[in-house]
């Protein structure tokens, strides 16, 4: 794609397929780090690959990069076969999360690098810099060393350096971890943006859940060097296919459960479901789908009615998080600090019994 050109982004998952993982294996040392991974990125799409530390999301990114080897399997690239090529001839570029600027270098000698080592006349070079730098908001700043720049503006110089070689694919190991929250915050909003307006496929490697929740077009969820779940960031958190995706992707409430005419027996008593119960599962609920209502009048006559009382509360500003216990059973639901949830609900108090409502649309089903 040419400086300047903002075409708008494909939808999540229009597209033909970019890169093609069939496969694919890694081990270190007699330690498996990918256990035979299909995966498929489709061009223009904001990928992120969750999941915890040492789950393999790093080795792919690596293997995608070139900077490492797979034992088997096949990795393309625009369909084609990456194997035995370089990383300086793949169409790639990675933001690494310590940025890995050359400290002796300004700003503008950082992005120019990769360019003056192509051998681009200095024309050219001054071009494609001055669009790079304006793309991630650093004009004005080309003469400044990295020691003179605070953490969000080294970000920004690290991926201008990667953008300003037009890859095909844009490779992101964590950029955002060494980040405070706030800036954090601001700086996925203008990766997100950013990936909009030039359309390049974007790999997004990341621990933390609300992160990958939001910039996503999909999400794939690893866990031991394979991947669990792919899809949509609705999807993957509103329909978890199992037990892991479901506790590592937010807070959830899990109740065991066996079949019952209503749909499942559970610690809490009978539940109904969408549909009744087959096998032993677990069930899952979030927090924020259950709906607290006082005791007394006016609660809606339900089943999936469960009276439990309230140990903790935490404030966070937005919401009220409230630790319940119902029996042996521990929940925990979510309340907006705006407005009412429904009518009839309310704030509660240290020790207040309250109903909690599971909605049976909001019950799903996940196995180990």
């Amino acid at each position: 794609m040419s400086p300047g050109a903002t075409p708008p982004k494909l939808g999540p998952v229009a597209g033909e397929v970019l890169v093609r993982l069939l496969g694919v294996r890694k081990g270190f040392g007699g330690v498996v780090a990918l256990d035979g991974v299909d995966l498929e990125v489709k061009r223009g799409e904001f990928f992120s690959l969750l999941g915890p530390s040492g789950c393999g999301k790093t080795t792919l990114l690596r293997l995608l990069a070139g900077f490492d080897t797979p034992d088997a399997g096949r990795i393309e690239i625009a369909g084609k076969d990456m194997t035995g090529v370089p990383p300086y001839a793949r169409p790639v570029n990675t933001v690494f999360q310590n940025y890995a600027l050359f400290p002796h270098m300004t700003v503008e000698g950082n992005v120019a690098f990769g360019l003056r080592m192509k051998g681009l006349p200095a024309g050219e070079v001054r071009r494609k810099v001055a669009w790079a730098l304006e793309l991630v908001d650093l004009l004005g700043l080309e003469k400044r060393y990295p020691r003179e720049l605070s953490g969000g503006q080294k970000q920004r110089v690290a991926l201008a350096r990667a953008l300003v070689l037009e890859p095909e694919v844009l490779l992101l190991d964590e950029p955002l971890s060494a980040l405070d929250l706030k800036l954090r915050q601001e700086l996925r909003v203008e990766l997100m943006q950013l990936q909009r307006r030039l359309g390049t496929t974007f790999i997004f490697v990341t621990h933390d859940q609300e992160e990958a929740l939001v910039m996503s077009d999909r999400i794939a969820v690893m866990r031991s060097g394979r991947i669990e779940q792919v899809g949509l960031p609705d999807e993957v958190y509103e329909r978890p296919k199992n037990r892991f995706v479901a506790d590592f992707l937010g807070r959830s409430n899990f109740l065991p459960a066996r079949p019952h005419p209503l749909g499942a027996e559970t610690p809490l008593g009978p539940l109904r479901l969408r549909e009744p119960l087959a096998r032993e599962a677990h069930l899952v609920i979030r927090p924020e789908k259950i709906r607290l209502y006082p005791l007394g009048n006016g609660v809606p006559a339900r089943e999936n009615l469960v009276r439990a009382r309230v140990e903790e509360i935490v404030y966070t500003g937005a919401e009220n998080q409230y630790y319940l216990r119902a029996g042996e059973v521990r929940l925990l639901a979510y309340t907006l600090n705006q407005d009412l949830q429904e009518p009839g609900a309310e704030e509660f108090a240290y020790g207040e019994e309250v109903f909690c409502y599971l909605p049976p649309e909001n019950l799903v089903v996940v196995h180990e």
